[in-house]
């Protein structure tokens, strides 16, 4: 079992090879959860919005795909 330690800022590194048995990439988004004594980090299920790339978007439509994005942010629970 692959140990870790817990830095100054409170942030811990997931070994190498729990990282590459299940495919977690650099920012990734997980979720923490507190199961009595025990940590439980998951890969969070999120479908992030996207536009194709190439599309030519007026000033409005950015408008208001920021604004969307800020809207589910602020919503979002893991």
């Amino acid at each position: 079992m692959p140990i870790t330690k817990v830095t100054r800022n409170y942030q811990i590194t997931i070994p190498a090879e729990i990282r590459k048995a299940l495919g977690i990439k650099e920012g990734e988004y997980l979720t923490v959860e507190l199961r009595g004594d025990e940590i439980v980090i998951k890969r969070a299920r999120k479908k992030w919005k996207t536009f194709r790339l190439g599309r030519k978007l007026t000033a409005e439509e950015l408008e208001m795909i920021s604004e969307e994005v800020m809207e589910e942010e602020m919503s979002w629970e893991p």
